[in-house]
């Protein structure tokens, strides 16, 4: 559909960017904060750990600072479970909980609206060596860390997000760490995990209407729309399947409370069927979130079976992947890749929040969106990413023809406000609007500088989006 005038961004739109505490804060041994899940995570040696990142820690208040420059309304960050319980349950870490309330009253105290993720990937270790997702016990220890952290911090969050990411921690649990190695019978392991973690959400949100009632609480899963590789109808069919089984599950539970058809249907015949009971599923039914985050980063293609040159897609977040009896993950000849392989996408971005509005009629936030690159710092500490530009400004012109739609869109967070590192391409991978100066095992001074695209976001965010044009004095 074509408008001969676009809806402009709303009134009160959270212009934000987003980070999350393993990736940005560093100080992962300090001051009593316990080991997570990724503090104990192989990795690649030649890359960095996750022990210093960004500083953000004891850079805080440079870091709001230069937020607030920016213009953001509102900024994405998550919450360290083991920062706070450096068991995962048990005594409380006043250091924890008193840079937090710090931070948060930095961010309140320039006008910028906390949004808090609770769960970003970051488990804490001590309840991992007890079966981590597996273990049902870790459902009380999330609603015990939720309620302490509503409790704790409610005065200043309005905004909530639960778990993040949770469909890829289940698709992909070999990429993202959530399964020990040698796991027996790992995909109903992990479809096991998703239906803990959704009573653990349920609770979750339970909890916030009952402890915050004019805060908001919602899930925030990575969501692509899928297309089929041909007008083929086993072709179509397939990519059926996939956006079952990669979106609607994990939405329909956190929505409706029931577990997708299709979806069902895929574990049945697998023989991946969590056990569940009637009063889980009437727990489920129970909780109502007040919107739907998103992340976005690129679209899916599928085909039912397998073509000449295709099926070696390697394991990734943003890939479809292989399973010969459901879909077949196939390349896209019509869309460019970037620097990691990825799709760039930005009509998918529409008909992603077009899909998502359409089936469940919430309000909707981008918690994530962005182009991560090799950023060159050059000289007079300038960094001239024109590609990022390029990427968010595209995208975000599909969000105007979204919001031109029809969808209700309150917020745009791209990754991420500030250079951290990425799971598993270090600190090279870069997706800030500020520099921080550090390589992989050189620390450097941690300076900050404002890129190119900081100056362009400001802009952007200055004038309510009205002016997206790429080109920037810097």
């Amino acid at each position: 559909m074509q408008y001969g005038k676009l809806a402009p961004f709303p009134d009160g739109f959270l212009w934000g960017a987003s980070t999350s505490a393993y990736q940005v804060e560093g100080a992962s041994t300090l001051d009593g904060k316990g080991p997570s899940v990724i503090d104990k995570a192989s990795f690649d040696p030649r890359l960095t750990d996750f022990t210093v990142t960004s500083d953000h820690y004891h850079r805080f208040a440079e870091d709001v600072a230069l937020f607030a420059e920016l213009g953001l309304k509102t900024y994405r960050l998550s919450i360290s479970w083991s920062r706070l319980f450096p068991e995962g349950t048990g005594e409380l870490n006043a250091r924890g909980v008193e840079f937090y309330q710090k931070l948060l009253t930095a961010l309140t105290d320039r006008g910028i609206e906390p949004l808090v993720t609770l769960y970003h990937f970051d488990l804490p270790w001590a309840l991992q060596e007890k079966g981590g997702w597996s273990d049902p016990a870790t459902i009380d220890a999330f609603e015990h860390f939720a309620r302490t952290c509503f409790e704790l911090y409610g005065d200043r969050v309005r905004y909530w997000l639960t778990i993040n990411e949770q469909n890829i921690m289940i698709l992909k649990g070999d990429v993202i760490g959530t399964l020990p190695a040698g796991t027996k019978d790992p995909h109903k392991t992990l479809y096991q995990q998703n239906h803990h973690m959704m009573l653990a959400q349920a609770r979750a949100m339970i909890a916030c209407h009952q402890m915050l009632p004019a805060a908001k609480i919602g899930p925030a899963p990575n969501i692509s729309c899928v297309y089929p590789a041909s007008c083929k109808p086993a072709d179509v069919l397939a990519a059926n399947n996939f956006t079952s089984i990669r979106n609607w599950l994990y939405l329909d539970l956190a929505c409706h409370g029931r577990y997708n058809t299709i979806a069902w249907r895929f574990m049945q015949e697998k023989g991946w069927l969590p056990t569940i009971t009637d009063a889980e599923m009437a727990l489920l039914k129970q909780a109502k979130p007040d919107f739907i985050a998103f992340n976005y980063y690129a679209s899916a293609t599928v085909a039912a079976e397998v073509s000449e040159g295709e099926g070696d897609q390697r394991p990734d977040q943003q890939m479809a992947g292989i399973d010969a009896s459901v879909y077949v993950g196939t390349n896209n000849p019509n869309l460019k890749k970037n620097q990691f392989n990825w799709y760039v996408d930005p009509v998918g971005f529409r008909i992603t929040a077009r899909e998502i509005y359409d089936r469940y009629h919430l309000p909707l936030i981008v918690t994530e969106n962005g182009l991560g690159a090799y950023d060159e710092l050059e000289a007079g500490n300038k960094v001239y990413d024109d590609y990022r530009i390029a990427y968010l400004s595209d995208h975000l012109q599909q969000l105007q023809l979204a919001i031109s739609d029809g969808v209700e869109i309150f917020g745009y967070c791209p990754w991420s406000a500030i250079d951290l590192v990425s799971t598993h391409q270090g600190i090279s991978k870069r997706y800030g609007f500020i520099y921080v100066n550090r390589d992989e095992h050189d620390l450097k001074d941690l300076a900050r500088y404002r890129k190119k695209s900081f100056s362009w976001y400001q802009r952007a965010i200055a004038t309510n989006g009205a002016d997206l044009n790429k080109e920037i004095e810097y």
